[in-house]
């Protein structure tokens, strides 16, 4: 029988990449990375459970390529927890966070990073 191809749902690509990112929310902040990011969200580990539907500020610290260079470009934006599982054995919680309220300058330089890492466009 045919190997089945998985078929991504998703309406954005996301891309494997460790970004420092920083959670702001009532509980507490966080410094954590990305296990993997797109445009429209980002998974990473994080040292407490954070609900569902708990509304979150997030910095990314994007690496972007430019005249041969590497700056660091600071992100912006509004985030919602979608899921939280705890990591067995281990007292982290992998969280998915959808991200909304973004500038569309930051947005930009958010698909653009995406798009670099995909293969794409490398530099702003």
């Amino acid at each position: 029988m045919p190997h089945k191809k998985t078929v991504e749902r998703r309406q954005h690509p996301r891309v494997a990449n460790n970004v420092p990112v920083k959670i702001s929310c009532p509980l507490a902040d966080f410094v954590t990375q990305t296990q993997n990011i797109s445009c429209s969200g980002t998974y990473c580990r994080v040292d407490k459970y954070l609900e569902p539907m708990t509304k979150l500020g997030i910095t990314l610290l994007l690496p972007i390529k430019k005249s041969g260079k590497v700056v660091t470009k600071k992100v912006a934006c509004n985030g919602v927890v979608v899921r939280s599982e705890n990591i067995p054995n281990n007292k982290e919680f992998y969280t998915a966070i959808f991200f909304h309220d973004i500038h569309p300058k930051d947005s930009q330089t958010l698909a653009e990073f995406v798009a670099g890492m995909l293969g794409g466009k490398k530099s702003i």
